[in-house]
């Protein structure tokens, strides 16, 4: 009893002390997860702490279930609109990325270190893919609004990109065990397994859970249990068929986000304590694993690598990988850079140790130490980043709270909760006034709160400042209204007027009319067209806000999309 007593103590005391640090990491800018990393390193068997853990198998069962939960977890909050911009570049990088970066990083290995040639490609194939708990948690805690392609390319990218990494490195695994190496028949059906299995299983069991959240009637805190215990038992029965179970409960949880219902807002609310308690647990498991002192022989080359990885290998893969689908040099910048390594590389690197491979502990060490430049090098720069690729959009502002309604209505409902900012365009206005601005039909506002009371919005109340807003809108669309209660940037890059131009434009509107009004350039093809068909035509079908085109020395930039067209463009006029 004492044993245990003592066991929950260390694991309490070691959350304990990483969640307050939090607050320190936030200040500095560092990543979050690296400070669950750093805490597990310092409790380990070379720090303070002194704990002795050397039992990989359990780290490596703490890791699936942790990644699991992330997975699950970041399903649920990935948008299907998304996959309109970011599906076939994302799969591209989810695929074809993976083994041109652990090509071209196990190249790299083999020169530098002298290992054999199969040892190196196995360590470019355990950090070959980026990280989902990185990538959600780096992206959630931002800031900045994002370009939807790049923020969504991004996403799901790390969510699916697992099972490329996870073949390749079982394939090496089971080549350097077995000493033969596997035939391609064999490695095209086990990749097609994994792959197929995983979507069959994920969207299938996606649609069963949905089912079951939009019919049963729980207690509202089961709900979200319903959900992880339903994942997980998906998770491991795709793995027990020979699939990805990782890529299978991503989508479990994308198709159980998109299909919303009342039962969905109480899940993703215990879901994100439960991600967030999954990555503290698996960063410090696993940073216990590690013994500083046996990294540091290592850690030249571990620093030569890692940087080869960042500044040479993911660009590359990057730029092929994306060479297809015209995205804009910036963005390809960005994406490339935001390769961030985490738990799933180490996860991976633990295969060897199990398979107890000769080396296994050099590449153990050297993995280790490359997620860690990842996370300090390319986390903390990510603001800086956005700003230096301008891949930043004007923010939206964000409402205080949304709850989606269980009504009797064809459409579905939410109700928003928005304060009023001072000198916003709400101000001093009436309801009917603010509406016939920007708001979307069968719209309502159901209250105000104002110096703590709740008081009616009758047609001749008027919007104060600091007043809270109850607005019943149709579901997702709260976008549309933000800017009228939120305060936006009024001067720098990200202000409207600088960003979309001082004129707004219906994006049907004739090209040539405006080119004559404006004095703007139109390519000759472009004659007789609209202005949604001038962008497009440059661009694409992946049109997202604050896509640019220049037209002679000025520009039109889209300000709103629906359907994925142009819906509102702005336009900016040379100096």
């Amino acid at each position: 009893m004492e044993a245990s007593n003592t066991l929950i103590l260390l694991g309490g005391m070691l959350l304990f002390v990483s969640v307050l640090a939090s607050l320190v990491s936030a200040r500095l800018g560092l990543p979050l997860l690296l400070v669950f990393l750093v805490v597990g390193m310092l409790a380990g068997e070379d720090g303070p702490g002194g704990i002795v853990f050397n039992n990989f198998e359990l780290a490596m069962l703490v890791g699936h279930l942790a990644l699991a939960v992330i997975l699950l977890d970041g399903g649920l909050r990935t948008q299907m609109k998304t996959f309109r911009v970011a599906l076939q570049p994302a799969v591209s990088l989810a695929t074809a990325g993976v083994l041109i970066t652990a090509g071209a990083v196990g190249l790299f290995a083999w020169w530098l270190l002298g290992v054999d040639w199969r040892v190196a490609l196995l360590l470019g194939a355990i950090v070959g893919s980026t990280d989902a708990a990185a990538v959600f948690a780096l992206l959630r805690r931002s800031a900045d609004r994002l370009n939807e392609r790049v923020e969504a390319t991004l996403e799901i990218e790390s969510g699916s990109n697992d099972p490329m990494a996870i073949f390749l490195v079982i394939v090496m695994v089971e080549w350097l065990a077995m000493g033969e190496g596997p035939g391609l028949g064999p490695l095209g059906w086990s990749l097609a397994l994994q792959l197929g299995l995983g979507i069959l299983g994920g969207v299938a069991g996606g649609r069963l859970l949905a089912e079951l959240l939009a019919r049963v009637k729980l207690v509202e805190g089961l709900y979200a249990l319903l959900v992880v215990s339903g994942g997980l038992a998906l998770f491991a029965t795709i793995n027990l068929m020979g699939g990805s179970g990782f890529l299978g409960i991503y989508l479990a949880g994308l198709v159980v986000g998109n299909r919303r219902s009342d039962a969905t807002e109480h899940v993703l609310r215990v879901m994100d304590g439960l991600a967030w308690l999954s990555q503290a647990g698996m960063f410090l498991v696993l940073g216990l694993l590690v013994k500083p002192t046996q990294m540091l022989a290592d850690a030249p080359s571990a620093i030569l690598i890692a940087l080869f990885l960042i500044l040479v290998a993911r660009p590359v893969a990057v730029t092929l990988g994306l060479l297809p689908f015209r995205f804009p040099p910036r963005e390809v910048g960005f994406i490339a850079w935001v390769g961030l390594r985490g738990a799933v590389p180490i996860v991976l690197s633990v295969f060897p140790m199990i398979a107890g491979l000769p080396q296994a502990e050099l590449m153990f060490n050297v993995t280790f130490a490359v997620v860690l430049v990842s996370l300090i090098i390319q986390g903390t720069t990510v603001p800086l980043a956005a700003r230096v690729f301008q891949v930043q959009v004007p923010a939206l502002g964000e409402p205080m709270d949304r709850q989606l309604l269980q009504l009797p209505a064809r459409q579905a409902y939410e109700l928003v909760q928005f304060e009023v900012q001072p000198e916003t365009f709400a101000v001093g206005r009436t309801f009917e006034e603010v509406i016939d601005a920007s708001f979307p039909e069968h719209s309502a506002c159901v209250g105000l709160i104002r110096d703590g009371e709740l008081i009616d919005p009758g047609p001749d109340a008027r919007f104060e400042a600091h007043d809270v807003a109850l607005l019943l809108l149709p579901q997702d669309s709260y976008e549309k209204v933000a800017a009228c209660f939120a305060r936006l940037p009024a001067e720098g890059p990200l202000a409207a007027q600088a960003f979309f131009g001082e004129f707004v434009l219906a994006a049907d509107a004739p090209a040539d009319d405006v080119a004559a009004l404006y004095g703007l350039e139109l390519r000759p093809n472009e004659r007789g067209r609209t202005l949604d068909d001038v962008i497009r035509s440059r661009l694409g079908d992946r049109v997202v806000v604050g896509d640019r085109v220049s037209l002679g020395a000025s520009r039109l930039t889209v300000r709103e999309v629906e359907g994925g067209r142009p819906v509102r463009v702005g336009v900016k006029l040379a100096e």
